[in-house]
């Protein structure tokens, strides 16, 4: 299983629309046929790397096992028309939160997950809890990083330095 975006490269940089530098819409993501027996998909998107600890910017699961692709800008909504759940990133919201590092280049990691099962879970859960109900039910994973570093600070030292 192989998951792609058409709007930055593989560990290439993330464009500023998907970040909070932006619009801070979700990217458009697709993947390709999954093993057999798949009964739903899981997205997870996290920053391993921010301060502290891993902080997670998107949860999406119980998606289709018909679905291959997400278009960009999916609304922050509870349940999705195709049936997908999403979770409560750490910015304590649903949905996605885009890219939004303190300094630096951080790296994001897209994980999916095919699943034999759907998890049944509410809105709202967590990562940690998503992760508990895939246990012992993982098909198949894929990963797709992305590279963000802040613009708008980079522009404001840019405008102060020119004075």
């Amino acid at each position: 299983m192989r998951l792609e975006s058409k709007a930055f490269e593989a560990d290439g940089f993330i464009p500023a629309k998907y970040t909070c530098d932006g619009a801070n819409i979700s990217p458009p993501l697709s993947w390709d046929e999954p093993p057999t027996g798949t009964q739903s998909f899981v997205l997870i998107v996290d920053d391993p790397y921010a301060p502290g600890e891993t902080f997670v910017h998107w949860v999406l699961y119980d998606i289709p096992a018909t679905v291959r692709e997400l278009s960009e800008n999916i609304a922050a909504v509870k349940t999705l028309p195709n049936g997908a759940v999403q979770g409560k990133n750490d910015f304590d919201k649903f949905g996605y939160g885009g890219s939004c590092p303190p300094r630096g280049t951080h790296r994001y990691f897209f994980k999916l997950y095919a699943l034999d099962k759907q998890l049944g879970l509410e809105p709202g859960a967590t990562k940690a809890q998503v992760v508990t109900a895939m246990d012992d039910h993982i098909l198949a994973e894929t990963e797709y990083i992305g590279r963000y570093k802040r613009q708008r600070f980079l522009a404001v030292l840019k405008s102060l330095i020119s004075r």
